[in-house]
This record gives structure tokens, sequence and C-alpha cells, in this order.
């Protein structure tokens, strides 16, 4: 018996490494010098030469070449990843485009978006997508830095160079190089925590 699942449709370039219990089915496509990293399962896949994808699911999808994704990455329908991206654990991307040098390195939904060349998508980012009856795209501009625990509210336009700070959410368009940030006020009470805490027992 087989370590691994690998069907005769697969297209397998030169000096492919498919490690144990990686399952590689339909018309997908290992281009010379990837690796097919142990509980990784693809599905008409087509991933670039170099390209490391490491215990993560790739469906209906095309991943340029030296990239890295995963541990634990989930790309379905229609996601198409440049060349020299990161995606990282726990990322799941549908029906988007990420252009090259990306990088989600954590724990976001990127969805029904187009990001632009070299923009880093922090971790926990959410691009929301679905009003309750429609899916709506959001557009990333190149060069942009999206902060940790933001939520990009489609129909949104994010210009080039834009930067957007940790815990926003942007529900507005924001121009070429602008910078957005929204929070609620923060307030410190010393010394009221005991009123909080429950007593150990």
């Amino acid at each position: 018996m087989s370590e691994y699942v690998l069907e005769d449709s697969v297209k397998v370039g030169r000096n492919v490494t498919i490690e144990p219990f990686a399952v590689v089915r339909g018309n997908t496509v290992l281009e010379d010098g990837c690796v097919v990293g142990s509980f990784s399962y693809l599905v008409n896949a087509h991933i670039g030469a170099c390209t490391q994808v490491r215990a993560s699911r790739i469906c209906d999808s095309v991943v340029g070449a030296h990239c890295t994704v995963g541990p634990n990455a989930h790309l379905r329908e229609n996601t198409v990843v440049g060349d020299n991206c990161r995606i990282g654990n726990f990322v799941e991307v549908k029906h988007s485009t990420l252009h090259n040098g990306v990088k989600a390195a954590h724990l976001s939904y990127i969805g029904d978006a187009e990001v632009g060349e070299r923009t880093n998508i922090g971790c926990g980012v959410i691009f929301v997508n679905f009003d309750g009856r429609t899916k709506h795209r959001t557009t990333v501009g190149e060069d942009c830095f999206v902060g940790c625990n933001a939520n990009l509210v489609a129909p949104l336009h994010v210009g080039k160079s834009c930067f957007v700070a940790c815990g926003t959410t942007v529900d507005k368009d924001m121009p070429d190089g602008a910078f957005c940030i929204g929070r609620s006020y923060l307030t410190v009470k010393e010394g009221r925590a005991h009123k909080y805490l429950k007593p150990r027992q």
C-alpha cells in the first residue's frame, strides 16, 4: 500500500517531493522542485516551481512559484496566488487573487478579493464579503499594510501604500497613501480589578 495517494491524472515535474499521507487528485499539476507535505490534500490545483505546501488543502486553485503554504491553510475555488507569496497557518482564501509577494501569515480569511503586490495581511484580518444576501468584492492596492484584527467590509477599495491600524473596521474607501484607524476609547481604572476577579477557591 502506497504511503500517499497520487491519481494517474496528476502531472508531476522533476524533483518533486510528495511526503507520506498526502492526497493529490484530479487535474493537479506539480511543477519542478515543489514539495507536497504530509497530510496535504490537493484537487485540481496548480502548484508552482519550488513552492512548499505543508499540511494544507488546495482545491481548484493556482499557487505560483517560490511560495509557502500552510501548515493548515485552505485555498478553495478560484483562488490565484502569485509568486513569492506566504499563505500561513489557518489562513483561508476563496475566489481571490493575491499578487506577487503578498503575505498573510496567520489566522485570516480572504474572500472575494484582489490583493496587490507586496501587501501584508496581518493576523486575524477578515475580508467581510457577505451582507446576508450578496457577496461583495474588496480590492487592496500594492504595498499596503493591514494590521491585526482588522475588518475590511465589502464592497471596498483600499488604494496603494495604505496603512490600516490594528483593530480597525474599514467600511469606507481609502485613497492612495491613506492611514486608517478606528478604535473605541480605552479607559484604564487603576486598582479596580479586584471588583471583577473571583477569589481563588
